[in-house]
């Protein structure tokens, strides 16, 4: 089933501010909240794709790129939520605190959060180098990546085992606590992390021998990255949840993935089209010929028009590079140069010099030398 419009889900418009788009999620995420709505399947749903709407408008990035491709543009970037692995509690603890206090507007939510919200791992960035040929076909990289893992010891509690935990007895389990202040304006409430177990809402009396009770221990993993044929030097892709696992069972960091584009020997790349600069012969500028230039995973065989002349462009359709977005290929764009030698023998020279008087080899001003010398004009204006 193919998935809305996240736009369409919050109910706002594609020019709407970040604070917009705010106060809709949390209109929707009000009304069909798991605690106004117990047992209804269908408000769950909502729910969740409210939450996955938010996570990518949310993110500027993610936002650029769902405006320009839709859900397909967002590839390996898109919502930490999508998937069947997302739950009602993964929402509560990566937005809870979008609504301050407790949870979700007072609905009884509180119990809901945990030490989640609270620890993030860090983000990881790497490079990716591609051949020409790679960003042409896609690719599928294997990486071994250097980062902070679970401990497998205590499965990422930090404690030595399930009966080492305590509630805390400051904010009772909740994470937070709340105080109140009398003003002049009158009773003034607040809510803060619970300084005590810092909005974990327990305590580890006994903590892991394996990782000291943070939960994370320095690894290793091999990380599968399925790259779209079409990227560009520079361009990141994002792999939601591969970072740096987060203390005792948080919401882990993400994988930056940069491209690295490889020069190719022969061609240059602007933009989807490529460039090929063809060095011709004297003679085969003038008498034609056939000659064969490279392409990304082959050679392509051309015809040279007899009096083909220096700076022609010549145009392969469809011999370029795919467009990320899936609208079409770019060319290959031929530059036509003539190879005019440096050191020449005698009887070369007196063959050239027979020539230059023959009336075939002066020069003749073409209609199209118009069109040169505006091209010509405007670069020096510029």
């Amino acid at each position: 089933m193919a998935k809305r419009d996240y736009y369409e889900i919050l109910g706002v418009s594609k020019d709407a501010s970040q604070d917009e788009i705010k106060k809709a999620y949390r209109k929707m995420a009000l009304k069909y909240h798991p605690d106004k709505n117990p047992g209804n399947k269908q408000a769950e749903e909502n729910f969740k794709e409210a939450a996955e709407a938010y996570e990518v408008l949310s993110n500027p990035e993610k936002r650029a790129r769902y405006d320009q491709f839709g859900h397909a543009g967002l590839g390996n970037m898109g919502s930490g939520f999508s998937g069947a692995g997302m739950t009602i509690e993964d929402i509560f603890e990566h937005f809870g605190d979008i609504f301050g206090g407790f949870g979700f507007g007072g609905f009884g939510s509180q119990s809901r959060r945990s030490s989640r919200s609270h620890n993030k791992g860090s983000n990881i960035r790497i490079k990716v180098k591609l051949t020409l040929s790679e960003i042409t076909h896609g690719a599928e990289k294997k990486v071994k990546v250097q980062k902070y893992v679970a401990c497998k010891t205590c499965n990422g509690t930090g404690a030595a085992d399930a009966t080492s935990f305590t509630t805390c007895p400051t904010c009772g389990g909740a994470g937070q606590v709340t105080r109140i202040s009398q003003t002049f304006l009158g009773q003034m409430q607040s809510t803060s992390i619970c300084p005590t177990c810092h909005g974990e809402g327990r305590i580890i009396q006994k903590k892991c021998p394996e990782c000291h009770g943070e939960g994370i221990v320095r690894g290793e993993e091999v990380i599968k990255i399925n790259i779209p044929a079409g990227v560009e030097n520079g361009m990141q892709l994002s792999l939601s949840g591969k970072g740096n696992a987060a203390r005792r069972g948080g919401i882990n960091g993400d994988l930056i993935v940069v491209i690295e584009e490889e020069p190719h020997p022969d061609l240059m790349r602007e933009g989807k089209n490529l460039i090929y600069a063809l060095y011709l012969t004297i003679a085969e500028a003038a008498l034609g010929a056939q000659v064969e230039i490279p392409t990304v995973d082959s050679r392509a065989k051309i015809k040279i028009d007899p009096g083909t002349q220096p700076g022609k462009i010549l145009r392969l359709r469809g011999k370029g590079l795919p467009d990320i977005h899936g609208y079409g290929r770019g060319d290959l764009l031929v530059y036509v140069n003539v190879w005019i030698p440096k050191i020449l023998t005698r009887e070369e020279k007196r063959t050239l010099e027979k020539l230059n008087e023959s009336p075939g080899f002066q020069p003749a001003p073409e209609k199209s030398d118009k069109k040169f010398f505006e091209r010509l004009r405007h670069f020096f204006e510029q």
